[in-house]
């Protein structure tokens, strides 16, 4: 399969991945609504803290979320700007796709046109 520049460096891949884990999804669902601690974004879910980290790490290479540590409290920031990018990407697909699917119903209304 070819590869196609997304445009934002391979960036949008990081971002696909990141959000392919319903866990990681529901993170970025809580940062949402504001900053939190690892601890309070590891509540909700029942896995070991070592395990749950790794979830964060891949938000953070994927660009998702910042994290900031003060003494012994890491927290973690949503970071909007990669779904920006996904949003544009999905929008660009969608035009496509649009356009395509309409084609192929005109063309199927002219053969069924030209059946009559």
């Amino acid at each position: 399969m070819p590869k196609h520049s997304d445009g934002t460096g391979g960036a949008l891949d990081g971002v696909f991945h990141a959000l392919s884990d319903p866990t990681r999804r529901q993170v970025v669902e809580r940062l949402a609504q504001g900053p939190a601690t690892t601890s309070d974004l590891a509540r909700p879910f029942d896995m070991a803290l070592p395990s749950f980290t790794q979830h964060l790490h891949v938000l953070e290479r994927a660009g998702l979320v910042t994290s900031e540590k003060t003494g012994r409290v890491r927290t973690y920031r949503l970071v909007p700007q990669p779904l920006d990018h996904l949003d544009t990407w999905l929008a660009a697909q969608r035009t496509l796709w649009t356009r395509r699917l309409d084609q192929l119903d005109a063309l199927l209304y002219d053969l069924k046109e030209q059946q009559q």
